[in-house]
């Protein structure tokens, strides 16, 4: 990360501390903050910086990531064969374990040395979860939860919307709609997750081009550290093209259900904060 960006993150996080900071002191049990970004926004990385900061100002903070709670890819090869082939693919709703999140959320106001909460960590290199022995253990209750994830807030689509393919995925893998609509069909059993956010804070990026833009520049700096199973082009687009349906609609939508909105420009420049 450059140093302007560093900067900015530091500047931001803060920011985005004071916000909240009210709220989360008076909070009686932990204050669940969900940070939504698209792929290559950086929420993983402010995630960090905001733990960082929260801990700083006395708040024990913990930080889950939608992520580390996909299907390990066995299971997914399941829901392949299964329902859809398109399910091998990790990301869209229907590839998380979203009971597990719910548990875990449920019991870290209660983590303590004995009853340590323990939840998974996932390894994309290896597109699979890390083996139990790997996964996270926390043994303090949280002040603080941030919730980062790249579809957090996200409600279905009409399904009017789900007919015309948005990709030649769509309409060459699944031209009668059956993987779209089951995975817009399970994106209903993440609003009960959702509805335990106190606050949304959504990453805004300018367009679904400067998204594909952003992830693409991560991956290719993996390449450049040859680090193992990192995509090539060809391959990252065929990856992407597995997000771009929802991609677009939380674009469109996310903003408006937002407590707080954080524009970027396509450099992912911080350009303009909105409080709702």
């Amino acid at each position: 990360m450059s140093p302007d960006a560093s900067t900015q993150n530091s500047t931001l996080a803060g920011h985005l501390l004071d916000q909240y900071a009210g709220r989360i002191a008076r909070s009686r049990r932990p204050y669940l903050l969900g940070l939504s970004g698209l792929q290559g926004s950086g929420k993983s990385t402010l995630a960090r910086e905001m733990k960082a900061q929260a801990e700083a100002r006395g708040w024990p903070t913990e930080v889950l990531s939608l992520d580390d709670f996909y299907y390990s890819r066995s299971e997914r090869e399941v829901l392949a064969h299964q329902i859809h082939p398109l399910l091998k693919t990790r990301g869209v709703p229907g590839t998380h374990e979203i009971e597990l999140l719910m548990s875990v959320l449920a019991a870290l106001p209660q983590a303590s040395d004995k009853l340590p909460v323990e939840h998974p960590r996932f390894d994309k290199g290896r597109d699979t979860r890390m083996t139990p022995s790997k996964w996270t253990k926390v043994t303090r209750p949280p002040k603080l939860v941030i919730l980062e994830g790249w579809a957090l807030g996200l409600r279905p689509q009409l399904v009017a919307a789900l007919d015309a393919p948005v990709n030649a995925l769509e309409r060459e893998e699944d031209p009668e709609g059956t993987w779209r609509h089951w995975v817009n069909k399970q994106l209903r059993s993440y609003q009960p997750l959702w509805r335990k956010l106190d606050a949304l804070i959504v990453l805004q990026a300018p367009s679904w081009d400067i998204v594909r833009k952003w992830r693409s520049e991560q991956e290719e700096e993996l390449l450049a550290r040859h680090a193992p199973l990192a995509m090539d082009a060809e391959t990252m687009v065929r990856f992407l093209a597995h997000y771009e349906r929802l991609s677009r609609h939380a674009l469109a939508t996310l903003p408006a259900l937002a407590d707080t909105t954080v524009e970027y420009d396509d450099n992912r420049h911080v350009i303009a904060l909105h409080h709702g």
